[in-house]
């Protein structure tokens, strides 16, 4: 059976869905300190998003704030039904098809049948929830030439 671990490389974000990603921003910044490293609009995934990190920790796990671009968009069911909050943890990996196919291996589900566009051109794909003990995990690929860290 295919393994996982070599594959999985460290924590690479944990998703938050607000309903004001300006707002989420603000808050995040001057509260905590965080600093954004990267914003943009994914109409595929229905968001427009921004990465934070604590100040000083270049290459650590990041902050990700997803706002809905449209009412049929996922966060923003994920917003109707259980309002602002914790979305996913994502899990950097080197080789996301081998990852996703050790984890079909494994009997669990991975919601799409090739991984899609993520943040900075990285690809992505998530396993359900319910094969997750309840939380939604994302398995991300840095596109070629981004640092490990995005």
């Amino acid at each position: 059976m295919p393994d996982l671990q070599p594959h999985v490389t460290a924590v690479d974000h944990v998703g938050v869905a607000v309903p004001d990603l300006d707002a989420a921003i603000a808050f995040y910044r001057d509260t905590f300190g965080f600093e954004v490293t990267h914003t943009e609009t994914n109409e595929e995934q229905g968001v427009r998003e921004a990465m934070l990190r604590a100040p000083g920790d270049a290459g650590g796990t990041q902050i990700q704030l997803l706002a809905p671009l449209t009412e049929e968009s996922t966060i923003a069911k994920f917003l109707d039904r259980s309002g602002p909050g914790l979305q996913q943890i994502a899990y950097r990996v080197t080789d996301i098809d081998a990852a996703c196919a050790a984890l079909r291996a494994k009997g669990l589900r991975v919601l799409f049948s090739e991984p899609k566009r993520g943040t900075s051109d990285s690809r992505v794909n998530f396993v359900h929830p319910k094969d997750a003990g309840g939380v939604l995990v994302e398995l991300v690929q840095p596109a070629e030439g981004e640092p490990e860290a995005h």
